[in-house]
């Protein structure tokens, strides 16, 4: 978050990435959207984020490309499929789809994980709130955003607690399933009073008042931001102008 492109103003790289996103979904082949994978990365490595971007992305989408690949490819039958053995064949036309599927998706989803990565929940918030959204609707986005790491977080608490008390928690699927169940009274437990200690901090510091509120928290739009934003904005007019020409 320290990084140049960490400190840029969050509406800026919301910006940049929704000109990205909109040309990865309206151009056609699938070269330019592998292309944006590269492109990312090289990002990550100048915000100083390269490790944890190549961790979520291998980790979850890159699952979901083989997946798409090996259905698309060696399964769904289409009618230039060329048998390999039993049910398996191959189906250029099955390659050049999953090609054209997966590119958007990787491209799509390797820009939305550098956003977020690039940039805190507070800064999205804080952006959200100058823009004019009310607080109990940041609110909620923010909770959402959040949840995820949290409740993994406050399992793997509860994991370690059940790991001192003898129970075993690693080894085959079905031992990691009997110490799964035991730990879904306990998550939900916490994730409620969570809720509820929540709710009191938010209400201690006047979250319900309707008096006009500040912020020791600020950011402000540089010069870079206001280029960056405009440079967005003409990119996208003009790729729509060239596509429809």
């Amino acid at each position: 978050m320290n990084s140049a492109i960490g400190k840029l103003y969050p509406t800026t790289k919301f910006f940049v990435l929704l000109a990205l996103v909109i040309v990865c979904i309206f151009q056609p082949g699938w070269q330019l959207q592998y292309l944006m994978l590269p492109v990312v990365l090289v990002i990550s490595l100048l915000a100083g984020t390269a490790k944890q971007f190549l961790g979520t992305f291998f980790k979850s989408i890159f699952i979901i490309i083989l997946f798409i690949f090996a259905i698309q490819v060696f399964i769904v039958a289409n009618e230039d499929a060329q048998p390999i053995w039993t049910f398996i064949h191959f189906s250029q036309t099955g390659l050049d789809e999953s090609l054209t599927m997966t590119s958007k998706i990787a491209a799509i989803s390797s820009l939305v994980i550098c956003y977020f990565q690039v940039t805190s929940v507070q800064d999205i918030i804080f952006a959200m709130e100058k823009g004019g959204l009310p607080k109990k609707v940041t609110f909620v986005i923010s909770s959402n955003i959040q949840l995820i790491p949290q409740m993994s977080a406050l399992s793997k608490t509860i994991t370690d607690a059940q790991r001192s008390r003898g129970i075993e928690t690693e080894g085959s699927l079905i031992v990691r399933a009997k110490a799964f169940v035991p730990m879904l009274g306990p998550l939900v437990l916490s994730s409620i009073q969570q809720i509820e200690e929540r709710v009191l901090a938010l209400e201690s510091r006047a979250f319900s008042s309707k008096a006009k509120k500040t912020s020791i928290y600020e950011i402000e739009k540089t010069a870079a931001d206001h280029a960056l934003s405009w440079l967005s904005l003409l990119a996208v007019i003009a790729y729509i102008v060239g596509r429809v020409v």
